[in-house]
């Protein structure tokens, strides 16, 4: 199978100029924005931690979509303010582990004595060397522990269940299951796959991991970072030919874990203080990008074939867009910068499509 590579960009001109000055958003923001409040009704007292037994997520305060992978481990949503971080302490947390992009919410953990690691995988699953770094974590840190992402559905369900059968906690049909009770779409086959081809580790193999945890992973390089965001265009543009199927020379591609991509990247770019800092009508058109790209992704989640007009018409809309966005920004470009990891931590840099 082919990989797709960057020659001929359609979207590469446009978002370089627009976000040159702008650093990958997961090296920035100080967390995810806000979900929709929980429909608990619980007080953080009266809402007990779920249990391998139960067999549909629950809420709480702060929390949604938690689904328990172990005895002291779950999986589930973005801690929301104050009241999510005072429900895992309240369940006896100890540990959070994000695979989300957004950096995490360290001032709320450290302010209840929780420790934050931060290993944010993709929409399309994630190789050994993460694999092993994540099972390790999870072996070694004090327990409980609780994985998130940003709605707990996808990427936290599949890290967490391919941890379970790295340890031998599950089998991998019962991971499996316990992802479509997080409510891992089926679209989203490399997580399923991560798990499906996921055994049992010994103590030999999960020992090559690093033993040092990052409570904040930046990439190193605005350059290779922009290059994340168009790859993801140039993508689902190649998936729009193809009928928003997957296309016969790139079969590695996944119409909705491409979507979800890209919009999980402007969600984290919106939420940077880079943007905050711009004007209004940047922002609004943003916005109005994160809106089509997540329109994009609900369509292929809920009828996996979709609707091939609508769909085109929004990548349409959203090109148009993205044009809106260089204009406005065209005479605002200064020289890019790099963000380098602060001490301490691992900086992970993305993965440079070669020409």
């Amino acid at each position: 199978m082919r990989r797709m590579n960057n020659n001929g960009l359609l979207w590469r001109g446009s978002w370089i100029a627009v976000l040159h000055t702008t650093v990958w958003a997961s090296a920035t923001t100080a967390g995810s924005p806000p979900l929709p409040p929980t429909t608990a009704q619980k007080s953080t007292a009266q809402t007990p931690p779920p249990t391998t037994a139960t067999s549909a997520p629950i809420d709480g305060p702060g929390l949604l979509n938690v689904v328990a992978y172990g005895p002291s481990v779950w999986s589930g949503s973005v801690p929301v303010g104050d009241a999510g971080f005072a429900t895992l302490k309240a369940w006896g947390v100890q540990t959070v582990i994000s695979v989300d992009g957004a950096a995490p919410d360290l001032a709320r953990a450290n302010a209840v004595g929780i420790r934050y690691v931060h290993l944010p995988i993709g929409y399309d699953g994630f190789d050994d060397a993460r694999k092993l770094q994540l099972v390790r974590a999870v072996r070694d840190l004090p327990q409980p522990i609780y994985i998130h992402c940003h709605h707990g559905k996808h990427r936290s369900a599949g890290a967490a269940a391919t941890i379970a059968v790295s340890l031998g906690w599950l089998t991998s049909e019962a991971a499996l299951a316990r992802m479509k009770i997080s409510g891992t779409a089926p679209n989203y086959t490399g997580l399923y796959a991560c798990t499906a081809s996921a055994s049992l580790l010994t103590a030999a193999i999960i020992d090559q991991a690093s033993s040092e945890f990052p409570s904040v992973t930046r990439p190193n390089g605005l350059v290779e970072a922009m290059l994340a965001i168009d790859d993801t265009n140039d993508r689902l543009a190649a998936i729009e030919r193809a009928g928003w199927k997957v296309p016969a020379d790139y079969a590695d591609l996944v119409p909705v874990a491409e979507a979800a991509a890209l919009a999980d990247h402007l969600r984290l770019l919106a939420a940077s203080p880079e943007i905050a800092a711009r004007p209004q009508s940047f922002r609004d058109l943003l916005a109005k990008s994160q809106g089509l790209a997540q329109r994009l992704e609900d369509q292929l989640t809920t009828v996996p074939s979709g609707d091939p007009a609508r769909l085109s018409a929004d990548m349409q809309a959203l090109q148009a867009t993205c044009k809106e966005c260089h204009a406005s920004a065209r005479n605002r470009r200064s020289a890019p910068r790099d963000v380098a990891a602060p001490s301490g931590t691992t900086a992970d840099t993305p993965e440079r499509i070669a020409p």
